[in-house]
C-alpha cells in the first residue's frame, strides 16, 4: 500500500481507503460488509471514510463493528454530518451548532472510538452562518473528538471563506471530499488550484463512476443481474446517468488501454484519480472481499503521459467538467 500526507497536514493515509456509502447497512449483510472491512485490513488500507447519513446511520455501526479489536492508533477513521438523519426532524441536519455537537457524539458512539481522524462537512450549509459552523468544528477539535476537520462537496469560493476562518480559529482544514473520475471532472478548474494553494487534498469519492469505468455495461444490453444498476435501494438512481450507450461505448474503448498498462479497468480508473498530485486518496466501496484486493493493485500505479492522453482522447465529448455541477442542496429541498 502506498501512503500519502492529507494535504499539507502531517497525516498520512492510504493511497486507497475504503469507504461504506450505499453497502453497510442496505446493500449488502452485517457479515459480507465484515468480510470486507477485514480484507481491506489484510491489502493494507488503514483509512475508513463512512458519514452519519449512510443508511441512517447504520453504515456507522456497522463500520465501527468491524474495525473493533483493531490498534486505533494503526487506523485513521473519517466521517461526515450534514444530511437528515433520525426521524429528520427540524435540526436533525445541517450544519448548525446544535447539529454538529449533536452528531459527533451519536458518530464516536457507533463507531466504537472515543475521536474521529476527520470530521467533514459533508455539504455546504447556505442557511448556517459559516462562521458558527467553523466555531462549532473548531470545539469539536479542542474538545478532543476529532483531530482534524475537512468539507465534502464544496466549491471553491466556499473552501476559501473556510480556510480564511479556519486560520483565525487555528484548526486544522486539511482536505475536501469530491467526486472525481475520468468522467466527472468538475473539480479540476477551480476546487483543485484553490485547495493546492490552501494546503488540502483531495479524497476522491467514485473514481470508478459507479462501477461504470469497470466495462461491465455494455451499451444495448440490460446491466449484469446483481450489479448496482439493478439494485432498488439507491444504487440504480445513482448509476443512471452513466448509463448512456454513447458513455458505455466510450468506455469500452478504454480496455485496450488498461491492457496497455497490465491492470483491469477498475485497476485503471482508480490509478487515473491518483495521477492527480493534489488527490491524497481514492475511496473505493465493495460488495465482495475480492473487489477489494482487485482495486488496490492501483495503488502506487505511474500513468504515462502518452497513456493519459489516449484516455483523454477516448472519453472526449462524455466528460463532465463544469465546475457549476458542484452544488449543495438548500436545507428547505432536501423535504421538497
Amino acid at each position: 500500500m502506498e501512503f500519502r500526507n492529507l494535504g499539507a497536514s502531517g497525516l498520512r493515509v492510504s493511497a486507497i481507503s475504503y469507504g461504506n456509502w450505499l453497502t453497510h447497512g442496505s446493500q449488502v449483510e452485517e457479515d459480507a460488509a465484515t468480510a470486507c472491512v477485514r480484507r481491506a485490513l489484510d491489502e493494507g488500507i488503514t483509512t475508513f471514510d463512512t458519514a452519519d447519513v449512510y443508511a441512517n446511520t447504520a453504515a456507522e455501526s456497522v463500520l465501527g463493528r468491524a474495525l473493533a479489536g483493531e490498534r486505533r492508533e494503526g487506523l485513521e477513521i473519517f466521517t461526515k454530518v450534514f444530511w437528515p438523519t433520525g426521524p429528520g426532524h427540524h435540526n436533525d441536519h445541517g450544519l448548525s451548532r446544535k447539529h454538529i455537537m449533536e452528531s459527533i457524539d451519536g458518530s464516536l458512539k457507533r463507531l466504537g472510538t472515543d475521536y474521529v481522524d476527520l470530521y467533514q462537512a459533508h455539504r455546504y450549509d447556505h442557511e448556517t452562518p459559516l462562521e458558527e459552523t467553523m466555531l462549532a468544528f473548531a470545539d469539536v477539535v479542542r474538545s478532543g473528538k476529532a483531530l482534524y476537520i475537512g468539507v465534502s462537496e464544496w466549491r471553491a469560493e466556499e473552501i476559501r471563506a473556510a480556510a480564511a476562518l479556519a486560520r483565525e480559529l487555528r484548526v486544522p482544514l486539511i482536505s475536501n471530499q469530491p467526486q472525481y473520475s475520468m468522467l466527472w471532472r468538475v473539480i479540476e478548474s477551480e476546487v483543485v488550484p484553490a485547495c493546492e494553494e490552501l494546503g488540502l487534498g483531495q479524497i476522491v469519492w467514485s473514481p470508478i463512476a459507479q462501477g461504470v469505468l469497470t466495462g461491465k455495461y455494455l451499451p444495448g444490453q440490460a446491466p449484469p443481474e446483481g450489479s448496482r444498476a439493478t439494485d432498488a435501494k439507491g444504487g440504480a438512481d445513482m448509476i443512471s446517468r452513466w448509463l448512456k450507450d454513447d458513455v458505455l461505448e466510450r468506455v469500452q474503448r478504454l480496455a485496450p488501454i488498461a491492457k496497455q498498462a497490465g491492470l483491469t479497468q477498475a485497476q485503471l480508473a482508480v490509478a487515473w484519480t491518483l495521477q492527480n498530485p493534489n488527490v491524497s486518496s481514492a475511496i473505493i466501496g465493495a460488495s465482495r472481499p475480492e473487489q477489494v484486493s482487485d482495486n488496490v493493485k492501483a495503488a502506487g500505479v505511474r500513468l504515462d503521459a502518452d497513456l493519459l492522453a489516449a484516455i483523454d482522447e477516448v472519453l472526449d465529448g462524455v466528460v463532465t467538467d463544469d465546475p457549476g455541477k458542484t452544488q449543495s442542496p438548500r436545507r428547505s429541498e432536501m423535504f421538497d
